[in-house]
């Protein structure tokens, strides 16, 4: 099940951030020249997605409860759509039974 998808490799062909899903939750790995942050997070700590359309690529904010929010960069338009619709369709709703 593990669904991976990565930024445009055309702005920035050496740091591309990486966006991982898994059965309980997301990994989100933000490269930089030296280092980068690698940040797991569960479906059930995520309050919400957002995302800023440029002219060429989108910009992804994920709003973990408790947690600074999540900016990765240099998606396709269509990737960060797909993005959103998979963490949204994920996130269980506050009147949804827990397990």
């Amino acid at each position: 099940m593990a669904e991976v998808f990565k930024s445009s490799g055309f702005k920035d062909p050496i740091n591309r951030d990486v966006v991982e899903f898994n059965e309980k939750g997301v990994t989100f790995r933000v490269n930089k020249l030296i280092g980068g942050t690698d940040s797991f997070v569960f479906y059930g700590d995520i309050s919400g997605v957002e995302i800023d359309n440029g002219l060429f690529f989108s910009t992804i904010r994920i709003i973990p409860r408790a947690r600074p929010e999540i900016i990765i960069k240099n998606f396709t338009r269509g990737d960060a759509r797909q993005i959103k619709q998979l963490i949204l369709e994920r996130v269980p709703t506050l009147g949804s039974p827990t397990v």
